[in-house]
């Protein structure tokens, strides 16, 4: 047996049919551990005014903390722990990742600067690491394929659930208690229930559901044996892109060391350095997952879903963290009543666009493949003008309201519009990770979403979360504490670039889509 097939404890060759009611209880618990991935990530937007007081933070020092911090491990070392998954236990890599990212959670409560919150926020990405393309994968081998986008867009209910639990709750408890207690609160209760789902989910067989290949004819007894799984692909394009990563890496580390010594004047050499740094670790991450590498990277398809979700997820990611202080600036709400007000909006909008989303992908892709990336598409375009009505519901109550409307009608009004692009914004979930799924066969699923969430989380969080963070410290001398709402504006040209990229990628799907 070759490493690529090594079962995972659980795992077998022999495996008896997974029953119905079974199934649907490990995409529940995968869906609970998804929330308390997003709960632990997201948390830190609800408790940004208390946090920014306490370390005396400009809006670009906490996007650095709420972005980079994360997504540079978070989206480097998915690849090496997916590469794992898809050979060894997904089950017990998702147990130890949900273990280290709620510890690190919990440790973000005792943090006594912006130095070490900042470490332990890229603690939280190194646990959350491991927590999301193995779960993809199990999923995808619990579900069939016409299953699968709905599976799959039900597991992201995590998303709006995590997002909604981690406004609330630790809005809430931040509120009564202190921004620490919030944090070591929900870190706490990931550390309870890693062992839950290590007992009770087991690991599927691999591609198990997948739609079964024509039989071959019998070969004679003395034949050569025929692999289980398809041979692995040439590696050369993975090897080619891990190379050219290494080469940047060290050029980068190269510069930040004659900065340190004087010999060049040339940019901060923290930059160069932790920017070489992150070059090689992807080196270092693509070198070992150069088989899947080489097989997504000449799909084209593969890079306009990733651009496309990586652009939506700059606003996606940007907006859900910097919202509940707008909220507070613009909207003139305190911290408890922002953590009612914008868990709503999370919980119902993000849970209806989700299921919306991979339900109508799934029906039309009955017509063509091309119906999964364009479905979303059609969502970003209506988002950006839909955000942009809500954050200015004052102006439109006073086009009904002769008298200009109340504060309560305002808000409603908002909160209303609100759900609308925050549902719109998630449908992408179940119709692009299905896609994914399906551009490499079955034992390259997990290291493949890991691919796919490098491009996407190293843009959507680390530049989104950034990007409204410094642009609103640009305008602020012309805006004042407004100018986080106009940076949001600036924003929503992500939606139509993103737009753009899928409805490109709805003509070329159907070519790299394998069954």
């Amino acid at each position: 047996m070759t490493e690529a097939t090594v079962p995972g404890p659980e795992q077998t060759g022999s495996e008896k049919p997974v029953a119905p009611g079974y199934r649907f209880y490990v995409l529940a618990v995968l869906i609970f551990i998804y929330m308390l991935n997003f709960l632990d990530r997201q948390i830190i937007g609800i408790l940004a005014a208390p946090l920014k007081e306490e370390f005396g933070m400009s809006d670009s020092q906490f996007g650095l903390l709420g972005g980079i911090a994360f997504a540079s491990v978070y989206s480097t070392l998915a690849i090496p722990l997916a590469w794992l998954a898809d050979r060894y236990s997904r089950v017990w890599i998702m147990t130890g990742a949900l273990a280290v990212w709620s510890g690190f959670t919990a440790l973000c409560g005792v943090a006594g600067s912006y130095g070490q919150l900042f470490l332990y926020r890229m603690g939280v990405g190194v646990g959350e690491a491991g927590g999301v393309a193995p779960a993809y994968s199990l999923v995808a081998d619990y579900f069939p394929p016409h299953q699968r986008a709905r599976a799959l867009a039900g597991f992201a209910f995590g998303i709006p659930l995590g997002t909604a639990a981690g406004t609330l709750v630790g809005g809430l408890l931040a509120a009564q208690y202190g921004w620490q207690t919030a944090f070591i609160t929900v870190g706490l209760l990931g550390l309870i229930v890693a062992p839950v789902l290590r007992l009770t989910v087991r690991d599927p067989k691999r591609g198990g559901t997948d739609t079964p290949k024509p039989i071959a004819p019998a070969a004679p007894a003395d034949a050569a044996p025929v692999a289980s799984h398809p041979p692995a692909a040439p590696s050369s394009v993975g090897r080619i892109a891990s190379l050219i990563m290494l080469g940047l890496g060290a050029g980068l580390m190269v510069l930040a060391a004659l900065v340190h010594f004087g010999l060049i004047d040339f940019a901060s050499r923290n930059v160069l350095g932790f920017g070489g740094l992150l070059a090689l670790v992807i080196g270092v991450s693509l070198m070992i997952a150069r088989s899947t590498a080489s097989v997504v990277i000449p799909k084209r398809s593969f890079w306009l879903l990733a651009l496309g979700a990586a652009s939506s997820s700059v606003c996606g990611y940007g907006v859900a963290g910097w919202l509940p202080l707008f909220f507070m600036r613009s909207f003139d709400l305190t911290l408890r009543e922002v953590s009612w007000y914008y868990s709503g909006i999370a919980l119902i909008g993000g849970t209806l666009g989700i299921w919306l989303g991979g339900m109508i992908a799934d029906k039309l892709a009955k017509r063509g493949k091309g119906a999964y990336p364009l479905v979303p598409a059609i969502a970003f375009l209506i988002s950006a003008p839909c955000f942009i009505l809500a954050m200015n519901s004052d102006w439109l109550i006073a086009q009904i309201f002769a008298d200009g409307g109340t504060r309560a009608q305002s808000l409603t009004v908002a909160f209303l519009i609100f759900i609308i692009p925050t549902g719109l914004n998630l449908a992408w979930l179940g119709p692009i990770t299905a896609s994914i799924q399906n551009l490499v066969a079955a034992p390259m699923r997990s290291t493949a979403s890991a691919l796919f969430l490098l491009i996407n989380n190293l843009l959507g969080i680390a530049v989104g979360f950034y990007y409204f963070g410094a642009v609103s410290d640009l305008l602020r001398p012309q805006f004042g504490d407004e100018s986080l709402r106009w940076a949001i504006y600036t924003g929503m040209g992500f939606y139509v670039l993103a737009a753009l990229l899928l409805i490109g990628a709805s003509r070329t799907l159907k070519r790299d889509w394998v069954d």
